[in-house]
């Protein structure tokens, strides 16, 4: 038996990946519920303070976050195929603690974007965090705790949006201090507890030229399977990425929702995407296999999203979430299939690069969904329609079932 295989799919080593990427998805739930306030107290001008403008503005803070995600994924991820996962995991960790404190006491759009960026360049923790799973899990057990890593980010996701709600009542500042607490909290639990899963004799020499967005894809094309389900999780991604970018503003504009109703709304996502990623995984994947599960999360994004597009009452956007749910199974059931076909010293490449994909992604979601959200919210224009993200977000997700077909045949 090789040691690979003798490799535990659940010891120490995942269950303490597993509490550092629910604690930091706590701090990124927590700031969701209190951006529009945040961006409508921060307008340059009377007429930048409306829920349009606050989503115009909100698309383009994330746009800069995730262009400096997506220019330093591959960088930090071919430094943890070097160095190993530990060390970039806790400056990425220390990295994002300073930048919620700037966010914190921010006093203009300026500093908060400067923040923002600071925070894009260092955000490889998930990235990382896939790189342990796929150093300590056998190949054929990766896609089921690919997605105990995305139930960790619903159990953040789940107490993040609820506590951001409550402290949003108390000033649009209080879950920023809150995110810098937690995440300091986090850094100091990893430093004494995570381990390092990168043997020294499986590390690689850093490599400038397969250490940026390029290079990384380049190495990519070099496996036309990966590179076609990557193109599939790119487009899946920008269609996915209408929720975190676009919900806020939606829900606050068409049901008037305060913090609270925002926060409480997203816990119960995150449930749903717990409950989904961290258990059914594991009685769904073995039973139907990687590539119908992913199908399936396709063909569930696309009816949710239409759905939600179209709902006229707040209690249908509840009874959605069990199907909205239902597509958590398309990223690990992809990210499975693809780490069976790179070797050990390419884990940290292929989730850097996959890494710098979902930054594109997320670069090019809020400039083609901030917009739309802003041209059909206006209810003086006889087009008003705030749901048309979601409808184009479905057009999306339809559109990245052809590559994931693709590279199944390759």
């Amino acid at each position: 038996m090789t040691e690979k295989a003798k490799a535990p799919g659940h010891g120490k080593p995942l269950l303490f990946i597993f509490i550092t990427v629910a604690l930091n998805s706590i701090g990124i739930g927590l700031i969701m519920p209190v951006m529009p306030d945040l961006l409508l107290e921060l307008a340059p001008s009377v007429e930048d303070a409306t829920i349009g403008a606050a989503a115009w503005w909100g698309a383009w803070l994330t746009a800069a976050y995730a262009v400096m995600q997506f220019l330093m994924s591959p960088t930090l991820g071919n430094l943890s195929d070097a160095y190993g996962r530990r060390p970039v995991m806790l400056i990425s960790l220390l990295v994002m603690g300073v930048d919620y404190l700037i966010m914190a006491i921010s006093p203009t759009m300026a500093l908060l974007f400067v923040a923002r960026v600071i925070a894009g360049a260092a955000s490889a923790t998930f990235s990382t965090a896939n790189a342990f799973v796929a150093d300590i899990t056998p190949p054929e057990k990766r896609a089921q705790n690919f997605g105990l890593i995305g139930a960790a980010f619903g159990v953040g996701f789940v107490l993040g949006p609820a506590i951001g709600g409550l402290l949003g009542e108390f000033g649009a500042r209080a879950p920023f201090w809150a995110a810098a607490a937690l995440t300091f909290a986090n850094l100091l639990f990893g430093w004494f507890v995570l381990p390092e899963t990168l043997r020294p004799e499986k590390r690689r020499p850093f490599r400038l030229k397969r250490s940026n967005p390029i290079g990384a894809g380049f190495q990519m094309v070099r496996r036309p399977a990966v590179a076609w389900m990557l193109v599939a999780l790119f487009i899946y991604n920008i269609s996915h990425y209408v929720y975190p970018v676009v919900w806020s503003y939606y829900t606050k504009e068409k049901f008037d929702w305060t913090p609270a109703d925002i926060g409480l709304s997203l816990a119960l996502v995150g449930i749903g995407f717990a409950v989904m990623q961290g258990f059914l995984i594991r009685r769904i994947i073995p039973r139907f296999g990687e590539v119908k599960t992913a199908l399936a999360g396709f063909a569930a994004d696309v009816i949710a999203l239409v759905a939600v597009a179209l709902v006229t009452e707040s209690w249908m956007v509840y009874a959605l979430i069990p199907l909205t749910s239902f597509s958590a199974l398309v990223s690990p059931a992809v990210q499975g299939l693809m780490s069976r076909r790179v070797p050990d010293d390419e884990q940290g490449e292929l989730q850097g690069a996959y890494s710098s994909l979902a930054s594109l992604s997320f670069i090019i979601t809020p400039l083609i969904m901030g917009p739309l959200f802003f041209a059909f919210s206006d209810r003086t224009e006889a087009f008003y329609f705030p749901g048309a993200p979601f409808l184009a977000a479905a057009c999306f997700s339809a559109l990245a079932i052809l590559p994931f077909v693709v590279g199944q045949r390759r």
